[in-house]
């Protein structure tokens, strides 16, 4: 019998499980099976191996990597080729010598492929764990963890996207064996989870509605935010040497963009009236609406009259309105500096710098909003002297009737109830902000100042949020001053 295959630093061989007839015993590479009478291995019985020697341990013990079972030759061949490759990583290094030995062998041992070369290669040389066992779960709840510097609206966002889309569908998998394939799947998925969504919403099932009340579907924009959280976490991970690829910078996902903002036209109005129809998630009330709206709150003496009067002229996004000082407001020259908000997390509320540096700014107050404020602080001081001791003076311009910071749930709350009780098209808060900009815009205003009035960190946001509403806007405002005017019915529009 031919002995096993010569290779430089080991062997190569042919293995089956045939037994002797009489002993019983295994065969192993003696099974007269496994060579054609040529001498060539044959190629329909029993399975390659491979047995390697290692350096050997630090006491001198002989080591040696073995594997069994493998599909050809080739296969075994390659994988020697890695060893070898592997083991000449460190050099003379016998720390290294020792760490990739033992990777090598654990990898045989649970039965994995071996590591790429090129991988441990660039671990070895930023000093970085060579074999890193961390799963996709268990490094973003890691990296989540040392993220000490970002806001807490920030880390909450990361978390939900952690915790309900990125561990539930990639948390088991091996960090340094993610794969662009693995995040396709996810979405994948996701895309599943919400057409299930939308076929069970429209189907005449109660009791399966009722199983699906409350999940949303996950918006092409929100995917994006779900990706953005890995990737920034896998980027991380290849700052310190656990991965060197970042597969959620590669995977294919729609763009997401933001809705465009729409003018609640006469048409629009009637078909929802007549269907409930909302056109865009993003609507925006005409002057007159904006008006009827705030007539009404002045009329029964709103208790957030001022405050929507203030988003609804200036922009204010609701924290920051919630969270405006009178130290930030000089009534004399008619401006405000946004220094301050207040965001809601759950039940919590927390006083904060406002969203972004571009959010710190000052703007101008027109006159009737400054006799608006005037009004604000006399109706505070009356709060303050009918709570006498119990007053909570804490500087805050919009507060509960005792003096403590409002809470802007409640407020967005309420103005849904104000909206409806006036029977004006729904929009949300927020699109009272988007209001305040689209009627800067029509007064006259450039894109560049509503930036700056708004907030916004880039004048893209501004630009893509509201510049194609100003036809629809400029042409209502036209119908209006053509209303204004009066005029006596021509022969021409009498004989048609």
């Amino acid at each position: 019998m031919t002995s096993p295959m010569a290779n430089p630093n080991g062997s190569i061989f042919k293995r089956c499980g045939c037994r002797d007839p009489e002993t019983r015993r295994q065969l192993g590479n003696s099974c007269p099976k496994l060579r054609r009478r040529n001498g060539i291995w044959s190629s329909h019985h029993g399975t390659w191996h491979y047995r390697v020697d290692l350096p050997p341990s630090a006491d001198g013990r002989r080591q040696e990597a073995r594997r069994s079972g493998l599909p050809s030759h080739d296969a075994a061949s390659d994988e020697i080729r890695n060893i070898q490759d592997l083991v000449a990583i460190p050099g003379s290094d016998s720390h290294g010598v020792g760490q990739i030995r033992d990777l090598i062998l654990d990898a045989i041992k649970a039965g994995d492929p071996l590591p790429d070369p090129a991988v441990v290669k660039e671990r070895y040389r930023r000093r970085a764990d060579l074999n890193p066992q961390i799963t996709v779960g268990e490094w973003l709840y890691t990296w989540l963890a040392g993220r000490r510097t970002i806001r807490r609206s920030t880390r909450e966002g990361y978390e939900v996207s952690i915790r309900m889309h990125l561990v539930p569908f990639i948390g088991d998998i091996r960090l340094d064996q993610l794969t662009i394939g693995h995040l396709d799947d996810m979405f994948d998925r996701i895309d599943i989870r919400n057409e299930t969504i939308r076929r069970i919403r429209a189907g005449k099932d109660p009791e399966r509605r009722e199983m699906f009340k409350g999940q949303k579907v996950t918006s092409d924009a929100y995917k994006q935010r779900i990706r953005a959280t890995l990737r920034a976490a896998l980027n991380h991970g290849i700052r310190i040497g656990l991965i060197t690829f970042n597969p959620a910078a590669w995977v294919e996902l729609p763009s997401g963009k933001r809705p465009k903002a729409l003018l609640w036209t006469k048409e629009r109005v009637a078909r929802w009236r007549a269907t409930g129809e909302v056109p865009s998630p993003v609507m925006v009330w005409t002057p007159a609406q904006t008006g009827a709206f705030l007539d009404l709150a002045e009329a029964r003496n709103d208790r957030y009259y001022e405050l929507y009067h203030l988003i609804a002229h200036r922009g204010l996004r609701r924290g920051e309105a919630c969270g405006v000082h009178w130290t930030d407001l000089d009534l004399d020259e008619g401006s405000l500096t946004v220094r301050w908000q207040i965001t809601q997390y759950g039940a919590d509320t927390e006083m904060g710098a406002p969203k972004s540096d571009a959010g710190d700014r000052q703007i101008s107050l027109d006159a009737d909003t400054v006799t608006v404020l005037r009004h604000r602080r006399a109706r505070q001081n009356a709060h303050r002297l009918s709570h006498g001791a119990h007053w909570a003076d804490n500087g805050l311009v919009f507060t509960e009737p005792n003096g403590s910071p409002l809470i802007p749930d409640e407020v967005t709350k309420h103005f849904k109830e104000l909206v409806a009780a006036a029977g004006l098209p729904p929009i949300r808060l927020h699109d009272l902000r988007h209001g305040a900009a689209t009627l800067a815009l029509a007064a006259g205003a450039d894109i560049k100042a509503v930036q700056e009035l708004l907030g916004h960190a880039s004048i893209a946001i501004t630009a893509d949020t509201y510049a194609h509403i100003l036809p629809e806007l400029a042409r209502e405002i036209a119908e209006g001053v053509a209303r204004l005017i009066p005029r006596q019915k021509s022969a021409r529009t009498i004989k048609e």
